[in-house]
Order: C-alpha cells, then sequence, then structure tokens
C-alpha cells in the first residue's frame, strides 16, 4: 500500500524511516537549503527524483528453472548534462536506495564541476551465488530493461558495490547490440581494450587519498606514522590503503563483511590484498590479530577511512572513534546525527561528495577518451585527477571558512548553487 505523502517526504511511493539512505539525503537537503538565498526557489528539485525506473529482470538459470530480480535505475537530476552513476548488485538494493545514491551523484559532479547529473542503479541479488553465465545473463537482461533511458548523452552507467569491468563490457555489449552499432561511451569503468580508461580502477581509492593529504595537511596531521583504520577492504578501501602506506601511514586495523583485524605495529598491506584477493575477505589473515566487528570502531587511530556501504558511522560509533580526520570512501557512511557528534568533538569529515569523488572524475576523462578515440597516459590520468580534486577541495573549504559550516554543507552549498543556478537558466519545458 502507498503510503500518505508528508512535507517531510513528498513521494508518495516510498516510506523512508529515520537513518536511512533517503532520511540521510533529505536530512542533508535541509542543512544547506539557508545558504542558497534566491535560488531555495528551486529547492524542492533537490527533494524529487526527475525518473525512477523499476524493471522486472528475468533469467533462466542454469538448472533450467526461471528466476525474476528487481533492477532499478534513477535519474536524479540532469540540469548539468547526462546522468551518471553506477550499478550495484546487492541483495539489500531498494529503490530508495538508489534514489539517495542518486541524489549524491548529482551532488558529486556538481561539487567537482563534472557536465554530468545524478543517476545510479541496482539489482537485488547475490551475484556469489550466481554462476558467471548466470551473472552475464542477469546483466544483459538488465541493461536491455532499462536501455530505453540509457546512452552516450542520456545516462552513463559505471562499476560499484558487486560490479567490475567484466559487468560493464556485457552492458556494453549489449547496448551496443541494441542499436547496432558499437557505443564505448555508454558505459565507463570498462576494460581497457574496449575502451576503458588507464586509472580508472585506483581513481577512487586515489581521490580518497588525495583528498585525505590535503585534509592533514591543513589540521597538521602528518602522514608519517599516522594510523589509518579502514573499513571495506575492496577497490576502494584498499586502495587508499596502499597509498597511505605507501605514504608512511599504518594500516593499524580493517574491517570487511567477513570479520576485523587489528595490528598496532600496522598491518602489511601487500599481503593483506593477496589475501582478500584468494580468499573473499580478511578473515583469517595471520598478520594481524581478530577482533571483534564492534571493537573496529574503538581501534585508537588518528584517520578512519569507512569505505563500505551507507549509513555505518553511527551516532555511538562517532563517539567511540579515536580518529582525528574521518575520509568518507563510502557514500553516505555518516549519519546526520553522528555528523553532529563528530563536529562537537572537533573531527573533520571530509565528505563523499568530494573524498570518493576520484571514480567519476576518471569515468568522465573516460567519457570523454571515447568519444574523441584518443587515449591518454596513467600518468597523464592522474596528474588531471589530482588537479581537479585539489581546485574542487580548495573551492570547498574556502567556502566552509567563509561561511563557518562543515565541509558537508560546504559542499553542499557549493554543489547545489550550480545545480540550481542551472535548473533556473533552462527555465521549465513546456
Amino acid at each position: 500500500m502507498l503510503q500518505k505523502a508528508s512535507p517531510k517526504n513528498p513521494l508518495s511511493y516510498i516510506d523512508p524511516q529515520p537513518d536511512s539512505p533517503w532520511q540521510t539525503y533529505l536530512a542533508q537537503v535541509d542543512r544547506v537549503l539557508p545558504y542558497l538565498g534566491d535560488l531555495a526557489r528551486w529547492g524542492e528539485t533537490l527533494r524529487r527524483p526527475k525518473r525512477a525506473l523499476i524493471v522486472d529482470v528475468p533469467i533462466e538459470m542454469d538448472d533450467g528453472t526461471v528466476q525474476h530480480f528487481e533492477g532499478y535505475r534513477v535519474q536524479h537530476n540532469l540540469s548539468r548534462g547526462p546522468g551518471k552513476g553506477g550499478v550495484r548488485y546487492h541483495p539489500q538494493v531498494t529503490l530508495e536506495e538508489v534514489m539517495a545514491l542518486a541524489a549524491w551523484m548529482t551532488v558529486k559532479n556538481a561539487a567537482v564541476g563534472l557536465p554530468f547529473g545524478g543517476a545510479k542503479g541496482g539489482i537485488r541479488v547475490e551475484p556469489s551465488r550466481l554462476s558467471r553465465k548466470e551473472l552475464e545473463r542477469l546483466t544483459r537482461r538488465y541493461t536491455s530493461e532499462i536501455g530505453i533511458i540509457i546512452g552516450p548523452q542520456q545516462d552513463i552507467p559505471a562499476p560499484d558495490v558487486n560490479t567490475n569491468a567484466q559487468i560493464m563490457a556485457w552492458m556494453m555489449d549489449t547496448y551496443s547490440m541494441n542499436i547496432g552499432g558499437t557505443a564505448t561511451g555508454v558505459v565507463t569503468g570498462k576494460p581497457v581494450q574496449l575502451g576503458g580508461s588507464l586509472g580508472r580502477v585506483k581513481a577512487t581509492g586515489r581521490g580518497v587519498f588525495v583528498t585525505g593529504r590535503e585534509a592533514a595537511r591543513r589540521i597538521q596531521l602528518p602522514l608519517e606514522g599516522a594510523r589509518v583504520a579502514v573499513q571495506g577492504f575492496g577497490n576502494v578501501g584498499s586502495t587508499a590503503a596502499e597509498l597511505f602506506a605507501y605514504a608512511g601511514a599504518k594500516l593499524v586495523a580493517v574491517q570487511d563483511h567477513t570479520g576485523a583485524l587489528q595490528a598496532e605495529q600496522g598491518l602489511d598491506v601487500a599481503a593483506l590484498q593477496a589475501h582478500v584477493q584468494q580468499h573473499g575477505g580478511v578473515a583469517g589473515f595471520k598478520g594481524g590479530q581478530a577482533i571483534a566487528p564492534d571493537d573496529f570502531w574503538s581501534v585508537p587511530c588518528d584517520i578512519l577511512i569507512p569505505a563500505a556501504l551507507e549509513g555505518q558511522v553511527t551516532e555511538a560509533r562517532a563517539r567511540m572513534t579515536t580518529a582525528k580526520l574521518v575520509l568518507e570512501g563510502a557514500n553516505g557512511p555518516t549519519l546526520p546525527g553522528a555528523d553532529d557528534i563528530l563536529a562537537e568533538r572537533g573531527v573533520l569529515v571530509v565528505p563523499d561528495v568530494i573524498c570518493n569523488a576520484g571514480g567519476v572524475t576518471v569515468s568522465y576523462f573516460e567519457w570523454v577518451q571515447d568519444f574523441s578515440s584518443f587515449f591518454w597516459s596513467e600518468d597523464e590520468i592522474n596528474a588531471r585527477l589530482d588537479k581537479i580534486l585539489g581546485g574542487a577541495f580548495l573551492h570547498i573549504w574556502d567556502t566552509a571558512d567563509r561561511l563557518k559550516i562543515t565541509l558537508r554543507t560546504a559542499a553542499f552549498v557549493v554543489a547545489c548553487e550550480r545545480v540550481l543556478e542551472a535548473r533556473a537558466e533552462r527555465g521549465l519545458y513546456p
């Protein structure tokens, strides 16, 4: 049964609960509206996704049975350009979660100054239970179902949780077959030989490091010897840990869906990466001491990197952490109440919409390279990435200083001004 709309949630088709992803996003919008001046008249644009597509994804399993999966693609805002955002495969994917992730992509793209709107997609599935052939059939059918709203100039998917370059290759091929011609620019995060970009795999983790390094410099936190705790040791968390270790920091704690580890002297990042590659998680790694998952949050550290799923930094965990700096490698990992507690405690939070924007920035480079059929070296990619993220971070930091607000609210001020200016300048059609 559809829920009755309320002033806090004007949408009838979802019923967000406290601390849910969409409710967290709406709370962040509430905090930014007072700083938008005349643009606030367009503020309701931020609360409503432009388009939400729900699709049925039926596939034939290897045993001959037919199973159906729920799929989503949400385009939150397209005022500044085509939609851009990942596709995640996870058993807890919901329409509301995908809406929130799409909205954060709107903010992220605008905060960094990329010519994209915000979009996101997902399938409600546990991909580890599917064979490779079942995963391919699922991906191709999903791509065909959402093909009516994606395209190089309409909406460009990319990898997210539990998706990768191979899945992007299947998506690109399916879309291309359906339109009768190769369209490399329909997705990013593809294999290099299919028009992918060098540097894309590690780009998100690199962005966490680049913004974290600048934030640490500004609060006079030396990276040499700094203690780092990372939640989530997938692509983002492991790359960030690798780069911080290279800069002289120590990985003293790590947690993922399989367990948590602690090592006061520091974990061997390369060995841990190899272990995770072989065993699928950090559990069982001999180079650290196993601890209870909740104990991860109280391990003494200087830098905390939540790089897993949204809603992980709760009020209780915000009180537990000893970190001076929180770098949001995941999307929406910190609840609004926890944000307030961290601010009261003097903990600097570099928000997701700038901290983990390295991935979408290099996706932008890939999209541009696909259109021009001219590809850059990895050194060029990394130099351009560092320059864009560095400039965006500086602008957000200056906005926070000028308005005496947190970096998160400052990032939303910068981004929402750009989005709503575009909305006002384009006007309403018809």
